[in-house]
């Protein structure tokens, strides 16, 4: 439990709070006391949620069938008011360590323990159905461990089974690694059976102290819940072929939990441990030695465009990307076709405001005025969507990727389409643009992906490179550095698509970067971000050099002064809990020539997402509360709560001395950069379309104008604010 933020209410319903438990994506659990001294669990749902018909009426219904809900491994509904301003529901507060907390703690369970476990699930699970209930997010964090048995919580995000239709589109209800494939393809059609197969990979992180589809992104994990093979290595033979069949990819042919009750009741009770078989081990390449030494890649740069294959013997990684339709997360499935068009001065669904600028005509584009226009071309075909549609900018050239096109060039004083390039439904963000070329992702079906070039100008196709399934590409200041498909090297191109040079990868997660223009690799032994220690490897023709080693789950920030630049963790325990935000302590700067790390502690612990701009790190948390710390010496320079909640990264004006936000309602928000004062905020958009939810808000600036996404509609406003 952490103590109350000053955003926080002291009382809900009658219950006086006593601190925070968690958040997640729909609202925020805290500990509350009645007047007797009952001790409840009381769900404030978010404020934006709270102004939805839809979402009010599918919560009160939820709270009606979870009042039905009784039995000894759950924790009852005992009071709610769906109704409110902001709508709640109190539980009875059980107190213990969740199961991932014990697994962390402790390790895997042992066998008579993983027996308790499944059969009191499948008891909790059983009165939760009898309800007419469908779980949707069974994970270790909802699991409460009690010296009577496990009790299963939160039913925030359940669904009454007879009210489909009341689903809302656009979320993503559920934890990826714990989904079942018909929830992650279509989330309005789970079953029981969806909780089952939820069961499955919840013993097996119980046994193992990982789940049987963990990869190093939800996406990925996403793409492995619904078509690979769960890695079972460590679960005890007795349990297998019960977890075997629960995680059955047809519904129809899980066990019934009658079933599975009956299966793990003939167990028997052992004390002995299932301790985890070692998984399948990679055999890596060695690494180098010391900074000062550096591994070589045989032969010469071969100016090859696209790889002429993968190599699949043991040793080389190969990941899959998983590609999702909106954070409702409706699978893009195999066979699909791409074809690359370009439609100049296309029609679009651009309105403009007849509104005067404001601003400075001198720091805007030339004929700027307020607009709004759609990231949307209707095409037929399966979606493939990366869910981050986006923009970026040079000069007063703007770039943007939305949905049925892979790239547009937008005017950005009219909002006027001035040419869409690729025909395949798409939603993500240009890489960058330089020397007169857009940098775009392409996949032409679910084994290749490409990185494409595109004339700045015209929107044709200039050249396109094969790039790994997995790992992003990014510009550096020779050019663009992207990982070889079969992730066995890291690959530069120049301007006319050229390769410039190749560097040896190593044969565990290792992911490009470029900080400060630098190009970079980031490793980590494993097959996953976030299992061991982080290298920084400087990279260049033919040499891959250690310069400094980073803590677990170290993040990089950027650079100062030419010196890569970390956010260090507070913890590095894997947390699988909707909204969790891991805390940082510290910046660490590495010393470029010495690759020395010099720690600069943070005045005290912080949470959100953190991004560096002009030598300050903002973190921006999901309540909307904004810190800026010095990136030089760690000091706090400011904080402040805004109460605006699913704000986006900011962008900084130097010329206004302003730092801006956009959220997913389309509402734009300005601090001043120097003190944290806000100085205007703007409404939500009326209507910022049925991807809002989906899709992470953007903010940047053209010149001095805002542009900003909420969902899939882009619009500019002047920077003195709302006329």
């Amino acid at each position: 439990m952490t103590p109350l933020s000053s955003g926080d209410p002291e009382s809900i319903g009658g219950y006086t709070l006593l601190g925070r438990l968690g958040a997640g994506g729909m609202g925020v659990v805290y500990l509350g006391v009645s007047a007797s001294g009952r001790q409840v669990a009381v769900k404030l749902v978010h404020g934006p949620y709270a102004q939805e018909e839809e979402f009010r009426t599918r919560f009160r219904q939820e709270i009606a069938a979870a009042r039905r809900v009784s039995g000894a491994f759950t924790a009852p509904v005992v009071d709610a008011d769906p109704d409110a301003e902001r709508p709640w529901m109190a539980t009875l507060y059980v107190p213990g360590l969740n199961l991932a907390e014990v697994v962390e703690k402790n390790g895997p369970l042992s066998r008579r323990e993983l027996r308790a476990l499944g059969l009191g699930l499948t008891e909790a699970l059983r009165d939760i159905h009898r309800a007419g209930l469908v779980h949707r997010d069974l994970k270790p964090g909802n699991v409460l461990m009690t010296e009577d048995g496990p009790r299963v919580i939160d039913f925030g995000i359940s669904r009454a089974a007879d009210n489909q239709s009341l689903t809302t589109t656009g979320r993503m209800i559920g934890t990826p690694p714990f989904m079942s494939p018909e929830q992650v393809a279509s989330p309005r059609d789970v079953t029981p059976a969806s909780d089952v197969f939820s069961l499955g990979s919840l013993l097996v992180f119980a046994a193992v102290g990982t789940g049987p589809f963990d990869a190093d992104s939800p996406y990925i994990t996403g793409y492995q819940v619904v078509h690979g093979t769960p890695d079972l290595g460590g679960v005890p033979e007795a349990l297998l072929d019960i977890i075997e069949r629960c995680l059955d990819k047809d519904p129809a042919s899980r066990p019934e939990l009658t079933d599975i009750h009956r299966m793990l009741q003939a167990l028997p009770e052992s004390d002995a441990t299932g301790s985890p078989e070692t998984r399948q081990s990679i055999q890596s390449r060695r690494r180098p030695t010391s900074r000062n030494a550096a591994t070589s890649s045989p032969g010469p740069a071969t100016g090859v465009g696209t790889s002429t294959g993968a190599d699949t013997s043991t040793g080389k990684r190969r990941r899959t990307r998983m590609l999702l339709t909106g954070l409702g997360a409706a699978l893009a499935v195999t066979g699909l076709w791409v074809g690359m068009g370009v439609s100049v001065f296309a029609p679009d669904t651009t309105t403009a405001s007849d509104a005067t600028a404001t601003a400075r005509a001198a720091s805007l584009p030339d004929g700027w005025r307020p607009w709004r226009t759609k990231l949307r071309d209707a095409v037929p075909g399966v979606p493939l969507d990366y869910n981050s549609p986006g923009c970026v900018a040079q000069g007063s050239a703007l770039f943007c990727g939305g949905t049925g096109f892979t790239a547009a060039r937008i005017d950005a004083a009219s909002g006027r389409t001035l040419w869409r390039a690729g025909t395949r439904p798409q939603g993500a963000q240009p890489i960058g643009v330089r020397d007169r070329l857009v940098y775009m992702y392409e996949e032409p079906d679910d084994e290749t992906r490409r990185v494409v070039a595109l004339d700045a100008g015209t929107g044709h196709r200039r050249w396109q490179r094969d790039i790994n399934g997995a790992e992003k590409a990014v510009l550096y200041h020779g050019g663009l550095l992207t990982l070889s498909p079969d992730s066995a090297s890291f690959v530069a191109y120049g301007p006319s698509g050229k390769e410039l040079w190749r560097a040896p990868s190593l044969d565990e997660y290792c992911t490009p970067t470029a900080l400060g223009g630098v190009p970079y690799a980031l490793c980590s032994e494993g097959t996953e971000a976030g299992q061991a220690p982080v290298d920084l490897m400087r990279l260049g023709p033919g040499s891959m050099t250690e310069s400094a080693t980073l803590p677990k789950k170290a993040e990089a920030l950027g650079a100062v002064g030419g010196e890569p630049l970390f956010l260090a963790p507070q913890t590095a325990k894997d947390v699988y809990e909707a909204g969790y935000e891991r805390p940082y302590n510290a910046l660490l700067r590495v010393a470029s020539e010495t690759g020395e790390v010099k720690r600069i502690p943070l005045a005290r612990p912080l949470t959100g997402a953190a991004t560096l701009a002009d030598g300050v790190v903002y973190f921006v948390r999901s309540d909307g509360t904004v810190t800026a710390v010095s990136a030089d010496s760690g000091k706090q320079l400011w904080q402040k709560v805004t109460d605006v909640e699913s704000l986006s990264a900011p962008a900084v004006s130097a010329t206004y001395k302003r730092v801006y936000f956009s959220n997913r309602f389309g509402r734009l928000l300005a601090l001043d950069s120097r003190t944290g004062a806000e100085v205007w905020r703007t409404s939500a958009l009326d209507d910022p379309g049925d991807k809002a939810q989906g899709y992470p808000p953007r903010v940047l600036l053209v010149k001095d104008a805002i542009v900003a996404l909420a969902g899939d509609t882009a619009f500019s406003r002047s920077p003195d604010g709302p006329a």
